[in-house]
């Protein structure tokens, strides 16, 4: 692989992050919305949290590919 093929690679990882973040704030502050109004809709609200963290899980995934953990 060139590096110019690596370097592409990298920038869409790096589009693919930002998109995701996107995302992991919006449902933040869709959390915090229906907290604030004491919509107390337990499952809505679960499942929203843990979408949130599936998220998270993502960005990581997306980090590491960039910047592998190598051990040598």
């Amino acid at each position: 692989m060139n590096m110019s093929t690596r370097m592409e690679q990298i920038e869409v990882l790096r589009v693919e992050i930002e998109v995701l973040k996107r995302e992991h704030r919006d449902l933040d502050e869709a959390i915090h919305a229906m907290q604030a109004q004491g919509h107390l809709d337990a499952l809505r609200l679960q499942r929203l949290k843990k979408q949130k963290l599936l998220l998270k899980d993502q960005i990581e995934v997306l980090y590491d590919r960039i910047n592998p953990d190598i051990i040598a």
